[in-house]
């Protein structure tokens, strides 16, 4: 598997994938591994985690070249050990597709996200995402799409059929325990939450905005998460947190991150792009009230229609918020919550999926170099 930048707690909607899918296929009898960047894996992991190995690839740590140069060499690395599957996480790695292809490897690529929509790309960046999904999804022996408007924009782009594999989430076990919530100085079921790494994509200044005018006296906000790369917006998200008395804890994971969880009183996701959004899940998997934005990817979990905002309307945001924090949440009213998005976004019936498609390539006849050059040129 390439494309990311390893497992288990590490930031990132594609980590997260990653990290539940590869332990379930190798839970199914896969052998899986994984190769990553060395300086994003949690050194404690070592070379194994629940079956699932880990192979540190160089890369430099710059936000134009780290993940085009690592999955360069982690193209060569595969050609090399020769895998039944390289499965390649991102359109962005998924440039990668073609040269996989003419070593004759059998190659499955996820689209996660439509990344060259994001604002914090430039244009030549924004080229090779939109290359990379171009042959990700036209070059690959299978092609996996995290939700049914990705899907729909494959389909009338590149005339392929893909499938759909949505992301998942596992029920956690609801802790008791307060300790991150000490450490922050917050109060149990008082403040908003907002889980997700700082990018412009995630709307984080709306939700600022929002929060402030929606007027809660005792609640806070708490933004969670942190730039991969420190840029301007993350500095304009932490001047305007600092004026506005906003919580800001940076990643956090393990108990910590499930502390914040279980106790928060509203979840907001006020995104501008997604894919199919693991933090919006994994709030809904502690049976908390959600409230997001009215974007393709989220109208898609089904929420109720009194659970959505439109995009960017930091009036109706606010109203919303204030609606939302006045309910009062009963037990079995989370429990029938964490039930829903359990049966409807169940890891393993994703790995199942994932399996299945890696089984059908496997029926694929190899192409060598010669003949996809002469497949390519007829």
């Amino acid at each position: 598997m390439l494309g990311l930048r390893g497992f288990p707690g590490v930031q990132g909607g594609v980590e997260t994938h990653a990290e539940y899918l590869c332990a379930r296929l190798v839970e199914m009898g896969c052998e899986v591994t994984v190769l990553v960047r060395p300086f994003y894996q949690p050194a404690e992991v070592g070379p194994e985690w629940k079956g699932v190995k880990f192979v540190p690839l160089w890369a430099p740590k710059t936000k134009g070249l780290e993940a085009i140069v690592h999955s360069f060499l982690g193209t060569l690395y595969a050609a090399f050990k020769r895998p039944d599957i390289l499965h390649i996480q991102a359109i962005g790695p998924g440039i990668m597709t073609l040269p996989a292809r003419l070593f004759g490897l059998r190659v499955v690529v996820t689209h996660h996200s439509q990344n060259y929509n994001h604002q914090n790309w430039g244009r030549f960046a924004r080229f090779i995402f939109q290359l990379g999904e171009r042959w990700g999804m036209r070059w690959s022996n299978g092609r996996v799409v995290v939700s049914k408007a990705i899907g729909d924009l494959v389909r009338e782009k590149h005339r392929v059929e893909p499938m759909l594999i949505p992301n998942g989430v596992s029920l956690p076990e609801l802790p008791d325990s307060t300790g991150a919530l000490d450490m922050f100085g917050l109060t149990p079921g008082r403040y908003v939450l907002l889980v997700g790494r700082l990018v412009p994509e995630k709307r984080h200044l709306d939700l600022i905005a929002g929060f402030k005018q929606a007027n809660l006296p005792n609640w806070k906000l708490v933004l969670v998460g942190n730039a991969d790369h420190p840029d301007a917006y993350q500095r304009e998200v932490i001047d305007k947190a600092a004026e506005q008395g906003v919580v800001m804890t940076g990643f956090q994971k393990g108990l910590a991150l499930r502390e914040l969880y279980a106790h928060a009183g509203l979840f907001v996701l006020p995104s501008s792009h997604e894919g199919l959004p693991i933090a919006l899940l994994e709030a809904l998997s502690y049976g908390l009230p959600v409230l997001a934005s009215d974007i393709p990817a989220n109208l898609e979990v089904g929420l109720p229609s009194e659970r959505y905002f439109p995009l960017g309307n930091v009036d109706v945001l606010a109203d919303r918020i204030k609606l939302l924090t006045r309910e009062n949440q009963s037990v079995a009213a989370r429990e029938n919550i964490r039930a829903w998005v359990s049966r409807n976004y169940n890891w393993q019936d994703i790995a199942e999926k994932t399996l299945a498609l890696y089984v059908g390539c496997l029926n694929e006849k190899r192409r060598n170099f010669f003949e996809w050059l002469d497949y390519i040129g007829g």
